[in-house]
């Protein structure tokens, strides 16, 4: 299993964020003529470059010494990466010719969003900049919140 170092695993926290505004920018497009849907995709593109943003800036001020018990923190989240939701280095979108529907657009979204929660969870119970980190949890919650909110629009 890869070791990550604490800037690798915040460097991969930022390209996740970029691909998920790649994802949510498509699905808008892909389901435009779904008013709730359009707007619940392009709230979520916007959320995300908001994230892409915290954690460059977390880039930043990161030192380059890893905290104590880094070893297991990076297994855990060399394991979280190895997920088919998870859009890790040297990894792309997955192919989404499985999204035809409205419906799997939001469960492949609420996948993506529940394995980037754990991802994050890892990184702040790792890092001591937990405060940012909290801020971006709370905001993956929501989304969740709305896409499983949305997706009861199914039933």
């Amino acid at each position: 299993m890869e070791k990550f170092s604490v800037r690798e695993v915040i460097e991969q926290a930022v390209r996740t964020e970029r691909l998920g505004d790649e994802f949510y920018t498509s699905m808008s497009k892909k389901f435009n003529g779904n008013a709730g849907l359009v707007k619940l995709f392009d709230t979520l593109a916007v959320k995300e470059l908001r994230h892409e943003k915290s954690f460059s800036e977390l880039k930043e001020i990161i030192g380059g010494e890893e905290p104590d018990g880094w070893e297991e923190a990076s297994q855990y989240l060399s394991a979280i990466v190895e997920s088919e939701f998870f859009l890790g280095t040297g990894k792309s979108l997955p192919s989404l010719e499985h999204v035809k529907t409205a419906e799997d657009a939001v469960n492949f979204a609420l996948g993506f969003e529940k394995e980037t929660l754990l991802y994050f969870q890892g990184m702040r119970d790792s890092l001591k900049e937990g405060e940012v980190i909290d801020e971006i949890i709370n905001d993956e919650r929501s989304h969740i919140k709305w896409l499983h909110k949305f997706k009861e629009t199914f039933k």
